[in-house]
């Protein structure tokens, strides 16, 4: 043991800790400090909100992602008691998250968290509706993919599921004023299925994406009813215009705008504030920059010729 511990000590002192410690410390709070307003050092828990997450889609289907053993008895009480855990977990989370937006009032404690509780409580009161859409969406993605054989198919090995269901999640608290939060909820989503959904999209019912890795939606885009995506999809923007300080500016409206019925196969590009119209079909690997009227049918080649042309 002594010999362990000599060794160990031996190996700190090796490495010039108390250099390096300090060096980082004045690195941290001095030369190269990035905390938020200069002082904030609470932050959302990327570990909380992944236990929030698995709380409230067991919350939305129980039997699914919660209990299989779950009686018509005792299906409430685990819902009521999980919703209640989940939503105290997810105030505080909340209002770390306030800390980061900017103008919003009261910023005292008390108005923090006063804040925190509302949004939360509307939140949860947002939730049934929130499943209402997602019950189209796991509709849309039974019909639309004739490999699927249940609804529970869909809901258990699907990776589009799980990224529509952080989605309209994510997208609720944006909506409610908690965007950071929102924010660290698409990116969790995004590492667990390799489908990036910004939470201030606007996406219609009835919404299926089929594989999805590598599928790519942007902040301002707009989506409308029974629209279907494939495989490393982009929903981009084109250009990223900049103030007279040279700062990108933030909000334009600067994705596509999808109406309804629209498919969009695999590997396709589509960037800009440009239209799809309803019922257009995008084909695989296409790069498109320019709206397209209702009822298109847009094929690699045709892109092709057009620029040939």
């Amino acid at each position: 043991m002594d010999i362990a511990f000599r060794q160990q000590e031996k190996n700190q002192q090796d490495w010039n800790l108390g250099t390096v410690t300090d060096q980082l410390r004045i690195s941290r709070e001095v030369t190269h400090k990035i905390r938020h307003q200069g002082h904030i050092r609470e932050l959302p828990s990327r570990a909380a909100l992944e236990q929030i997450l698995d709380g409230l889609r067991s919350v939305l289907f129980p039997t699914h992602y919660g209990r299989p053993s779950l009686t018509d008895e005792s299906i409430d009480y685990f819902v009521g008691n999980t919703l209640n855990t989940s939503l105290n977990l997810l105030a505080e989370q909340v209002r770390r998250a306030l800390l980061f937006v900017g103008e919003q009032g009261d910023s005292s404690e008390a108005g923090l968290s006063e804040r925190a509780t509302q949004i939360t409580r509307d939140f949860a009161a947002q939730l049934p509706s929130v499943r209402g859409v997602l019950v189209s969406d796991l509709q849309a993605a039974f019909q639309g993919d004739p490999a699927a054989s249940s609804i529970a198919e869909v809901l258990l090995c699907y990776p589009g599921t799980i990224a529509i269901i952080y989605y309209r999640l994510a997208h609720a608290l944006y909506q409610l004023g908690a965007p950071l939060l929102a924010r660290v909820i698409s990116e969790i989503a995004h590492s667990s299925t390799g489908i990036d959904i910004h939470p201030g999209a606007q996406i219609g019912p009835s919404f299926f994406i089929d594989h999805g890795t590598g599928v790519v939606i942007g902040e301002t885009a707009i989506i409308g009813q029974r629209v279907r995506l494939y495989q490393a999809v982009t929903l981009g923007a084109k250009r990223f215009p900049a103030d007279e300080n040279g700062s990108l500016i933030k909000g334009n409206p600067r994705h596509p705008i999808l109406e309804d019925d629209v498919v969009i196969y695999a590997g396709a590009t589509i960037l800009g504030r440009i239209t799809i119209g309803r019922g257009s079909t995008i084909g695989g690997n296409v790069w498109l920059t320019q709206s397209v009227p209702p009822e298109s049918n847009i094929s690699q080649a045709q892109t092709q010729n057009r620029n040939i042309l």
